[in-house]
């Protein structure tokens, strides 16, 4: 009786297990995919001098979007902040 108490236990477990490697797997490429899409991308950009805060960019890609968001800061005079990609954003 314990055993099969035990057993059962195991396999739940190793089921559970199961079900979040394949949800962690998907949420993964799913990231990939929007990184390299084209669209609108949703960026946190951290400044050195504490004055952080949200931004939206359109790009061919998450590192176009981001490129276009740091050279539009820096000639804004924010040359000490920097975009950090949060994922893209459906219009």
């Amino acid at each position: 009786m314990a055993v099969n108490r035990i057993l059962a236990t195991v396999v739940g477990g190793v089921m559970v297990a199961a079900a979040g490697v394949a949800v962690a797997a998907n949420f993964g490429s799913a990231k990939q995919t929007d990184f390299f899409a084209s669209g609108k991308h949703q960026f946190y950009v951290w400044c050195a001098d504490g004055s952080d805060f949200t931004a939206m960019q359109r790009g061919k890609s998450a590192e176009d979007a981001q490129m276009k968001l740091y050279n539009a800061g820096k000639a804004n005079g924010h040359s000490a902040c920097w975009p950090v990609w949060q994922g893209r954003v459906s219009s």
